[in-house]
């Protein structure tokens, strides 16, 4: 009888017997007779072990280790797990199971024991994820000949052995080692602490005093650079509305003058109108014969006032399009003169904060320098200031012709105290080299009569140095 098999999802069947050479995995297949049919599942299953082993030093230890183990989902690994698992002696699938696991177990057991026996305590301490591969990557190789996978691997702390406190004395050495260590740490930490608290409270008070200072001056900054770019803008829209204004105007007074225009040809055609009626009537009056004239004249007359018509909607028209053009212009003008404002209100918010940034600049280069005259002094050599300075006042005095007077007001002594005139004679002596120098600085010539002061004998002498021409 022949049955049809399926497989849950974590199995595979494994079939066996007539017509199958070997093992056949199928996830579903009929079984004919004289064929036999295994389930085989491909969960993974943890193994746990406690390994004792002993490294180049002669230290044993004892190694927790939990290992996660399962077939491979590869069919050729398949068959080799499936021969492996019917391998127990009863052939069942529990004693199939026990069979698999020892041999894990002893792959595990050996491969751990030969990696340890070549390192040194400190290494597998030191180097312990390199240790956890090297064990993985030697079982794996072991178990691939049989099929299985090594899906996760755990190798826990170590511990002593039975007999054995070198862990423990360890651990206790690094206890009170981290102990002493901890408590001077705690009293240097303790007076750093202190120090530092000292140290930060006067560096704290100072740099509140000083952000406090930049603060306000910075302040002060942008409440100015604001005023004038409101004052700006302001002035900006003003303009923008006097432009519009007097754009509307300009085009009302053109529509105005163009509707004046158009009613002077208007009247004026209508007194032509009126005109040609009047002798077509004086016509018709005194010349009755001639009714095809008449005739004529009228439908002449029609023809003028159609044309009369049609140019003064044409006009109209004109007008209306002129005033919707010049609409339309003031409108585009407007939007311009509005988008050069705001680009000029960027620009100057854009210049202000240059000129803040500059001034920032040169407040930090004035304080490298040690102060605003050390600054003054190094930007003035930079702009060559100086130099400019020694030429402007070279300038200045190039070409001059002073003239100089030198007055001689009697011998030493004259006017002693023997004269009781002496003191005013001299104070007159004064008044003529006083007004010559006026008149010659500054062109204003002193009455005549004080002009015409007789020189006395032994009077003032005025003796005039002729200036010397400049050197070129």
């Amino acid at each position: 009888m022949m049955w049809y098999h399926i497989s849950e999802p974590n199995q595979y069947l494994a079939l066996t017997g007539a017509g199958i050479d070997g093992v056949k995995i199928a996830k579903k297949a009929f079984v004919l007779p004289f064929q036999k049919v295994t389930r085989i599942s491909i969960t993974p299953f943890d193994f746990s072990l406690q390994l004792q082993a002993m490294t180049i030093e002669k230290l044993s230890f004892a190694l927790p280790a939990v290992f996660t183990i399962g077939p491979s989902d590869d069919l050729h690994a398949l068959v080799k797990y499936a021969t492996l698992l019917t391998g127990g002696r009863d052939n069942t699938k529990a004693s199939g199971q026990s069979h698999v696991q020892d041999i894990v177990k002893g792959i595990i057991e050996g491969e751990t024991r030969v990696i340890v026996s070549g390192l040194t305590m400190e290494e597998i301490f030191r180097e312990r994820q390199i240790f956890k591969q090297k064990v993985i990557q030697n079982v794996q190789e072991e178990l691939s000949q049989f099929g299985l996978k090594i899906y996760n691997a755990n190798v826990k702390e170590l511990q002593d052995s039975p007999g054995n406190q070198y862990f423990s004395s360890l651990a206790q050495k690094a206890h009170e080692s981290a102990i002493n260590t901890a408590r001077v740490d705690v009293a240097e930490a303790r007076m750093k602490g202190e120090i530092g608290e000292k140290e930060k409270q006067g560096l704290t008070k100072q740099q509140i005093s000083k952000i406090e200072a930049e603060t306000s001056i910075r302040e002060t900054e942008r409440k100015k650079e604001k005023a004038a770019a409101e004052a700006d803008f302001t002035n900006k829209q003003t303009e923008l509305d006097r432009d519009i204004k007097l754009a509307k105007i300009s085009a009302a007074r053109a529509a105005e003058a163009r509707d004046a225009e158009l009613q002077k040809d208007v009247e004026a055609k209508r007194a032509a109108t009126e005109l040609e009626r009047l002798r077509a009537t004086d016509v018709a009056k005194a010349m009755a014969k001639r009714e095809t004239e008449k005739e004529a004249a009228d439908a002449k007359f029609y023809t003028q006032n159609r044309d009369a018509d049609a140019l003064m909607y044409k006009k109209t028209k004109e007008v209306e399009a002129a005033y919707l053009q010049a609409t339309r212009a003031a409108e585009a003008n407007y939007y311009a003169r509005e988008k050069e404002a705001q680009a000029n209100l960027i620009t100057r918010k854009l210049e202000a904060e240059g000129i803040s940034a500059l001034a920032k600049g040169y407040a930090e280069l004035g304080q490298a320098l040690g102060g605003g005259d050390a600054l003054l002094k190094y930007l003035m050599l930079e702009k060559g200031t100086y130099g400019e300075l020694a030429r402007a006042n070279g300038e200045a005095i190039k070409g001059l012709q002073p003239k100089i007077n030198v007055w001689n007001t009697g011998p030493a002594g004259e006017g002693g105290s023997g004269d009781p005139t002496a003191v005013i004679r001299n104070l007159f002596q004064t008044l003529p080299p006083l007004f010559s120098t006026i008149e010659d600085q500054t062109g204003i010539r002193p009455p005549n009569w004080i002009a015409q002061v007789p020189q006395t004998n032994g009077g003032p002498a005025e003796k005039q140095i002729a200036p010397k021409s400049p050197k070129k």
